[in-house]
């Protein structure tokens, strides 16, 4: 159902957990999604797959649902000859879809706009390397269309997620001021540095003193950096920590696939929320089955709801 409170007052009562990746619940649905528009792609060809995978994380107890758009831009659709108008309406569409999937959920189910890097548009892997060589003024530009789009068709939150670097950071949060939306922010990290390289205690405190940022830490990373940025997250910004990290595989851009095994234990779930995370729940690889089991562990730990 549609949430009666707002994030941070949720927040605030515990933890929440998020949904899984959304990709791997398509494909474990049939899609194939090897063009560059990712799952964006099924905005315009198979949006009941979209609403179909969203609806399968609810019944597996996520209260957050994120939105398809992560790869959807205006340059990406353009590549694809769907004009501004055209892409404009299927960015809204991308919570439509989410809100449609959590309204017959029995639980207040809130809806996050997926506001992907400007990596992810290239679709070449550069959202896990960042410094693109554009400026903070630049890389602000490419975003705000994409947020008005989405925040016209009012999500309860903004997600800034998979951020490589600092310099994406300040761009995001400059194109969302004024808004209205409340935003969290989310690096992807390794060896307890962003993408780029750079300390991740600075990272954080870009978003220390900005009011409209309910939480602050990490995704798409090992399940090894999540306990560990949740604490500093919450250390540095005195803000709630979000985290969903990758099922612990590794992403082969060249290849197009996953390599390795999975390293993500659900029961660190408890351990997170120990450290300050709020927002719980995974990334790629990562489907309806392992949000369930964080779910329960989190409701054995006492932080659940």
């Amino acid at each position: 159902m549609r949430p009666v409170r707002t994030l941070a007052e949720a927040l605030g009562a515990g933890a929440l957990v998020l949904d899984g990746g959304l990709s791997n619940q398509l494909e474990a649905q049939g899609c194939d999604l090897s063009d560059a528009l990712w799952s964006a792609r099924l905005l315009a060809d198979g949006p009941e797959q979209i609403e179909a995978a969203h609806a399968a994380y609810v019944r597996a107890g996520a209260r957050v649902l994120i939105t398809s758009s992560y790869q959807a831009t205006f340059e990406g659709f353009a590549r694809r000859g769907v004009g501004r108008e055209e892409a404009a309406r299927l960015l809204a569409r991308s919570v439509e879809l989410a809100r449609a999937a959590a309204a017959g959920a029995g639980e207040e189910v809130w809806v996050a706009g997926s506001v992907g890097p400007y990596g992810a548009m290239l679709a070449d892997g550069s959202e896990y390397r960042g410094r693109y060589g554009l400026s903070v003024r630049e890389l602000e530009a490419f975003h705000r269309p994409r947020i008005e789009a989405l925040v016209a068709a009012e999500p309860d939150v903004l997600a800034l997620e998979t951020v490589p670097d600092v310099v994406e950071a300040e761009a995001l949060l400059r194109a969302v001021e004024g808004c209205g939306v409340p935003v969290w922010l989310s690096y992807t990290v390794e060896g307890g540095r962003t993408r780029a390289g750079q300390d991740l205690a600075e990272a954080f405190a870009v978003a220390g003193g900005n009011d409209g940022v309910v939480a602050v830490g990490v995704n798409c990373c090992d399940p090894a950096e999540a306990g560990p940025a949740a604490e500093l997250a919450v250390a540095v910004t005195g803000k709630p920590a979000v985290v969903y990290p990758n099922s612990g595989e590794r992403w082969d851009a060249r290849a197009r696939g996953w390599r390795g095994d999975s390293a993500l234990d659900p029961a660190r779930a408890a351990d997170w929320a120990a450290s300050g995370a709020r927002l719980i729940g995974g990334c790629c690889r990562v489907g309806p089955t392992t949000i369930a089991a964080l779910g329960s562990s989190l409701v054995a730990g006492g932080d659940g709801r």
